[in-house]
This record gives structure tokens, sequence and C-alpha cells, in this order.
């Protein structure tokens, strides 16, 4: 068997992330920022006198295990670009502006984003369609710009962590090899305290915040058409038929695109939207392909550690120390907290903790246990992290510095706190053997 030395493994992590931390800081695409660690590891393993048709063949299976999530990622880049493009943002941001009560408007922007975030399975795409519009309002009644992108934040991140359309809640799932109706299952035990706290939170400042009289007023000549809303119901109802997510993202997309051609608008005009995506509200393949890329390369590079056993020996040894499942929690919260601050976004940190926690995680536990802990820390942390690529996208499309919405972005530090509670809770499951994978096979 291969063993590579504890001084070769911390010299490869340290270019690999040193490389994708560049990547974040010069505004380069990551995979590019991401192959000197790559590069590094084919040497090192060359150096073992691995077979290059060996590396191949590995790497290959490594990259293979993305196909599901590379191809979610794909149809989601057309997207939020055919919604805007068929009016079906527009009409959706309509409605909500007319729900928002100014007596409960934290509360209700908080409601909004979550609906919103669950719908669309991301946060930028959420706080870009609705932030903005409602950042507005909260500016007209006077409120605290930091409490309102609070709230707003808290809400998307309920979608972007929980959502079957979320591109990272699919990676995770299928980096940790368990199925997406089995992972939210595993997730509600703390995502729904953690939506209470959020509402009771919001509620609470609602109470005590005086809009002086103001009044919200919706311009309401604008009509409601039912067609636009054809492309989120295909998409939520074929979903809950249980059809494959691949085809709800097509049947949404194609739905919208021809919507958006009844309306007048030519076929060259809505290719273009769905390459380059829409000014403001995001999506487009053009800013994607690069993440596909990476995701990819990532798969490649994780099929290297896994199959010639590089790290798994050390983090074995660490992970033998532990007692409970409270203590191999904490060790995966400050492994993948370490991962976030060096890596700067949400696809390595789901990858590196997932598939190195994986092994020692399916002897002792169930994976249900990894996904509500990852699911609380790995998704949630890049949202907190001043130079991450997500939250210095959340606080540019507000406005608002992360220093200062972050105190009220209750559903992002709640998250944490709860899954080390709930595993305190199930201390006495230590030793449980995970059963077997059971895939619902809806991806």
């Amino acid at each position: 068997m291969t063993t590579f030395k504890a001084k070769e493994v911390i010299f490869l992590f340290v270019i690999t992330l040193t490389g994708v931390l560049y990547s974040v800081i010069a505004h380069i695409p990551l995979v590019i920022g991401f192959l000197p660690g790559f590069l590094v590891l084919l040497v090192l393993c060359r150096q073992k006198k691995v077979p290059i048709k060996k590396l191949l063949d590995i790497s290959f299976r490594g990259a293979a295990k993305t196909r599901i999530v590379v191809l979610i990622l794909f149809f989601v880049s057309f997207l939020l670009p055919s919604w805007h493009l068929s009016g079906t943002l527009d009409q959706m941001v309509a409605v909500t502006l007319r729900l928002l009560d100014p007596n409960h408007f934290f509360i209700l922007s908080f409601l909004a984003a979550a609906l919103f975030s669950m719908t669309l399975g991301t946060s930028v795409g959420t706080l870009s369609a609705i932030g903005v519009p409602i950042m507005s309002t909260a500016v007209l009644l006077g409120l605290p710009m930091e409490i309102t992108a609070g709230a707003l934040i808290s809400g998307a991140f309920v979608g972007d962590r929980t959502s079957p359309f979320s591109s990272a809640h699919q990676l995770m799932a299928h980096t940790i090899e368990i199925s997406v109706k089995s992972q939210q299952k595993a997730m509600i035990t703390t995502t729904l305290p953690a939506i209470l706290i959020c509402c009771l939170f919001y509620a609470i400042i609602d109470h005590f915040i005086d809009i002086q009289g103001k009044t919200l007023f919706v311009n309401s000549n604008g009509s409601i058409l039912f067609i636009q809303f054809i492309p989120p119901l295909f998409l939520v109802v074929m979903v809950l038929m249980r059809v494959k997510i691949l085809y709800g993202f097509i049947a949404s997309i194609a739905s919208a695109g021809l919507i958006a051609i009844y309306k007048s608008l030519s076929f060259s005009q809505l290719l273009y939207g769905f390459w380059y995506g829409i000014e403001g509200t995001g999506g487009g393949l053009a800013h994607m392909y690069s993440l596909l890329l990476f995701i990819i390369v990532a798969g490649a590079y994780n099929g290297l550690l896994e199959e010639l056993n590089m790290i798994q020996p050390y983090l074995d040894k660490w992970l033998k120390t532990s007692k409970s499942l409270k203590d191999d929690s904490i060790k995966i919260i400050l492994s993948t907290l370490f991962i976030s601050f060096i890596a700067a976004n949400q696809t390595l940190p789901i990858i590196l903790t997932g598939r190195s926690f994986l092994s020692h995680w399916s002897k002792y536990y169930k994976r249900e246990d990894l996904a509500r802990v990852m699911g609380d820390t790995t998704l949630i942390f890049p949202g907190m992290v001043p130079w991450s690529i997500l939250a210095i996208m959340c606080s540019t499309i507000l406005n608002v510095s992360l220093f200062s919405y972050l105190p009220y972005a209750v559903f992002l530090w709640i998250l944490p706190c709860l899954t080390i509670l709930f595993s305190i809770l199930r201390n006495g499951n230590l030793k449980i053997n995970d059963r077997p994978l059971e895939s619902d096979g809806k991806l």
C-alpha cells in the first residue's frame, strides 16, 4: 500500500489552499487556482511509483462521481435568466411586495426570502431578485438597513442550505453518498428550530421598532398573469411528484423560454441571456462553466486522495481520541471552519470535509448525522467568512457590510449552536453502524 508522509500531506494542502485563496483574491477562476495543488498531488503520486494509467483511472472515476451535480449546475445556470426573461421573477417580486405589512416587516422579509430561496435554491439569486426591492422599501419606511439585510440573508440561506434545487445541497448529498430525501429528513431536526427562533427574533424586533406612522404604498396597477407562474410550478410539482429533478429543471426552463418568446423575445436574445445571464440577477453559462470545471477537477483530486489512502490514516488517528458524537461533531466544525477560512468558497469545504469524514462516520454513526452537522456548518460558514465569495456577493448586493448585518442574520449563527446541542443529546448513539445507502433515485 502506498504511504505518504505527514510533511507531504501538509505541503499538498498548503499548496492547494493557497492556490484557491489566491484565485479568490486575484479574481481568477477557481479551477486555475486549484490546478497547482492537483499537479503537486500527481507529482507526489508519481514519486511513490503509482503508474500513470492508475492515476488516470482513479482521476476519471473521481470526476465521474460529480456528473449529476455538474448537470444540475449546468441547468441552474439557465434557470434565473429564463425566469427573468419570461417575467416570472418580476411577478413573484410584485406579489411579495404587495404582501409586506410595515408592522411585521422583518418577519415577513425573512419568510419571503426563505420561500424564494426554497424555490430558486440560491441565496445570491434570491437576494438579487427580492433583496434590492425590499431593502429599498426599508429605506422608504425608515427601518434599519442592517436588520433588514440580516432578515433577508437568513431567509436566503434557508433555501441555499435546504432546498432540493440548491447545487450545494445536491453536492453534499453526493459527496457523503446519501439520498437527497434522507439528507433533508436529517437536516429538518435543526432547520425547524432555527426557523422558529428566527421568526421569534424578527417578530420581537417588529414589535419594538417604531415605523413612525409610515405606510407602504405598492402600485397595484400591474396585473398578475398566471402564465408567468407556470415555470416555478413545473419545478415544484415535478419534485413533489418524485420526478427526477433534472427533468424538473428542463421543464421549467423550457416553459419559461416559450413564454419569453411568446412575449416577443427573439430566440437569439434568449440564447444571449442563457449564456451571459442577467445583469443584477445572475445566472448564465458564461459565469458557471469555470465552476463546473472546478468541481470536476476537485472530484478527480478527491478520488486520488481517497483511493490512495493519503490522508485517512492521519485523520483516523485524530478521530480515535473522540469518545462521543459531540466530540466528532466539534471536530467536523473545526475542520470545515478552517477549510472555509482558507478556501473562501462553498464547494471545496463540502468535498474535502465530506469525503474525509465519511469513512469514520459510516463506521460509528449514521450518515444522516453527518449530513446534519455539515448542513449546519459547512453550508453556512462561507456566508460568515468576510473574504468568502458568498459573503462578499451577499453584502455587495444589499450594500451592507457583513459585520453590520451578521448579528441579525440569526439563521447563520444559530445552526452551529443547535447542531452541537443536538449532538450532545444524541451522545448515547455512539457506535451505531450506518445502514446501507437508500437512494431515492430522484436526482
